[in-house]
Parts: structure tokens; C-alpha cells; sequence
């Protein structure tokens, strides 16, 4: 190897592994920020002179008074319960971030806790392993699990694999952890499992949601859209707002939170004649029937989370491009009355104006 070709190597090398020492760091800060932040709150809840005037109201104040982006209320809720499943953790943080323990904010430490595990556990991978190898939104997954065995199977399992949280959650949902007990031979079936999985880059550990709010980070950049539906969206934003009909734009990749999951609706605009909100969901590919399903929930969400009182139901519209052709649908969910209906479609843009936008910009990119 020539002098030019080592210094090639040696600054690809040296890149790699600082930036896998990075995306630790960042992940390793961010869980810990969590399991301190699920600790504050337990130590809170038993010590805190003030906390009967707060009660179970408590997470909701919090997050509004703190006004950390990300820190919702049910994020706080997941910290808390991040700690309960954790406590273990504390040996992790106890001396690196003893400052920041609760015995500075609250005075002493609660002996109901006493830093002592809430549970009977002993942990099969190390705490330290649980804050460096595993993101976030690995754990999001984990505390679901009530069962420890079943948890430690999955923190073991997704460890050994470098399993993304998509992967882990597929094979949770394949009842892995099941088929692995009523095997004959376990160890062929987690070989047989390894082999079909491909391992997470380091970088995407980082690529989710925790981490850009962590960060401050714009989420758009965590969208992990085609380039061929980033375009389409792009100029599908404009060209409503142009075709004019009453749309206000409002949002682009809307992240709402149903349950313990989010969802990002593609455009969302206020129809100032309707009196509605209108989501627009674009779907790169054949059209298949849980689509409309999904718009639907989104609807639903619309009109029980988002719209005012003096709103009228929200309507979707369901883009959909294929290969060879455009298909438009038109999502009035929950709306009775035909004439309802009927006014709604005549100050909506025509299926056909929109469908020969969706097949002229395809033939264009």
C-alpha cells in the first residue's frame, strides 16, 4: 500500500470510529437524562412538601411548566416508568452524575426508595450496557414487557443482533421469546433468527425521534421518506394553496401521538370556508386497503384531540401514486348526511385536477 492509499484508510478509519463514539455519547446522554428525569419524579411523588397540591395531575403541569420539547406528558410518563423497570441504573450514573441525584433538589433521598430496586430482578446484561448499547426507543419498547425474563431475553437478543427498534419489535410481535421456550434446541432458532436479521448502522441509533428532540433538531430530517415522495410533497404544498378554495397550510409531516406510538401525517391545511382541518396522506405505490384505515384514525384523532367546537368533521384525502397510474380518494368518515357531503365536495378541489398533478409530476421525476 502506498503512502496515499494509507492516508485514505486512515482518515475513513479514523471517521468511523469517532463518529460511532459520538452517536453513543449522544445516546448514552439521553437515556440517563431519562432515567434521571423518571427518578426526580419518583423522589418528587414520596418527598416533595407540595406534592398533594399536585397529584395525578402532577406530569401534566410538569410538562407544561418545563417546556422542553419532546417532554410531553406521557414522555414523562415513559421516564417514570424507565426508572421503576431500571432502578438498577443507578450504580451507571451514581458517581459520573452524582450532582445531579435528588438529595440536591429535594433535600435527602426518600427511605421508601432508598436507591434500592423495585423488583426482585438481577439484570442478565449490565446496566452500563442497557445505557450504551441500546437507544431510547429500544427501551420505549422494553418497559412494555411486565414479564423480567421476557425483558432480558429481548435486551440480550437485541444486544447480540444490534437489532434496529423495528427489528426488535418485529420479533417481539413473532413471539420469539415463546417459540424460543417451546423449542427443542433454542440455540438453532436464535442462530436461524440472527441470520435473518441485518444489523443497524451506528448512525441510526440517533436517527429517531429522542434523539433530534434531544438535540434540537428539525424531525423533518428524521422522515424517512422516498426522494420521489419528497418531491411530490414539496410541490403538492404549493399547488393546493394555489388551486385556492379556502386552504390555510398548516403542517407538513404533522407528528401526532396515538397511544405509545407516533404517526406523521404528510400535509395538513385549514379550509377557512369549510371550517375544517383537511389531511392530505400521500402513499408512494400500489393502493392498499389499510390506507384508507389510517387516514380514518387520523380523522378520528382530528376530531377528538385538534378541532374546536364550532369546527365542522375533519376530511382526509387520500393521494395515491402508482407506476402506471394516479388514484385520488376522498375520505369522508363519520359524516351521515349526504348534502354534508355533497357541500364538502363541491369546495374541494376536483378528483381529477389532482390526480393529473399526481401524473404529471410522476412523468416529470
Amino acid at each position: 500500500m502506498n503512502n496515499f492509499n494509507r492516508l485514505v484508510s486512515t482518515i475513513q478509519q479514523l471517521h468511523q470510529k469517532l463518529q460511532h463514539s459520538a452517536v453513543n455519547a449522544v445516546n448514552r446522554m439521553l437515556t440517563i437524562r431519562n432515567w434521571l428525569i423518571g427518578y426526580y419524579i419518583i423522589e418528587f411523588e414520596q418527598n416533595g412538601e407540595d406534592r398533594a397540591k399536585y397529584g395525578s395531575g402532577l406530569l401534566n403541569k410538569l410538562s407544561e411548566k418545563i417546556s422542553i420539547h419532546g417532554l410531553t406528558s406521557p414522555e414523562l410518563s415513559r421516564c417514570r416508568q424507565f426508572y421503576k423497570t431500571y432502578p438498577q441504573i443507578l450504580g451507571t450514573v451514581s458517581q459520573e452524575f452524582k450532582n445531579y441525584l435528588p438529595e440536591s433538589i429535594f433535600g435527602t433521598v426518600s427511605q421508601e426508595s432508598n436507591l434500592q430496586p423495585t423488583s426482585n430482578r438481577k439484570l442478565s446484561i449490565s446496566p452500563e450496557n442497557i445505557v450504551s448499547k441500546l437507544s431510547f426507543s429500544h427501551i420505549v419498547e422494553l418497559i412494555k414487557i411486565e414479564d423480567d425474563l421476557k425483558r432480558s431475553f429481548y435486551e440480550i437478543e437485541t444486544i447480540k443482533g444490534s437489532w434496529s427498534v423495528r427489528e426488535m419489535r418485529r420479533q417481539i410481535n413473532s413471539l420469539y421469546f415463546e417459540r424460543s421456550a417451546l423449542s427443542k434446541k433454542p440455540e438453532k432458532l436464535a442462530k436461524l433468527v440472527q441470520q435473518k436479521t441485518k444489523p443497524q448502522a451506528s448512525t441510526d441509533i440517533v436517527k429517531n425521534i429522542y434523539a433530534f428532540e434531544f438535540l434540537d433538531l428539525p424531525l423533518k430530517e428524521i422522515i424517512e421518506e422516498s426522494d420521489l415522495e419528497t418531491a411530490l410533497l414539496d410541490n403538492l404544498q404549493q399547488f393546493i394553496v394555489e388551486l385556492g378554495y379556502g386552504f390555510c397550510f398548516e403542517a407538513r409531516q404533522k407528528r401526532i401521538l396515538i397511544g405509545e406510538k407516533y404517526y406523521f401525517i404528510d400535509l395538513v391545511f385549514y379550509h377557512r370556508i369549510l371550517k375544517c382541518h383537511v389531511l392530505f396522506d400521500l402513499k408512494i405505490g400500489e393502493f392498499e386497503h389499510g390506507d384508507i384505515g389510517q387516514l380514518n384514525t387520523y380523522l378520528n384523532f382530528y376530531k377528538a384531540k385538534v378541532s374546536e367546537p364550532e369546527d365542522n368533521q375533519p376530511i382526509g384525502i387520500l393521494l395515491v401514486a402508482e407506476k402506471d397510474h394516479a388514484l385520488v380518494k376522498y375520505a369522508t368518515a363519520g359524516m351521515d348526511e349526504n348534502l354534508f357531503v355533497q357541500q364538502y365536495l363541491l369546495k374541494l378541489p376536483d378528483t381529477r385536477i389532482l390526480q393529473q398533478y399526481i401524473e404529471k409530476e410522476l412523468k416529470e421525476l
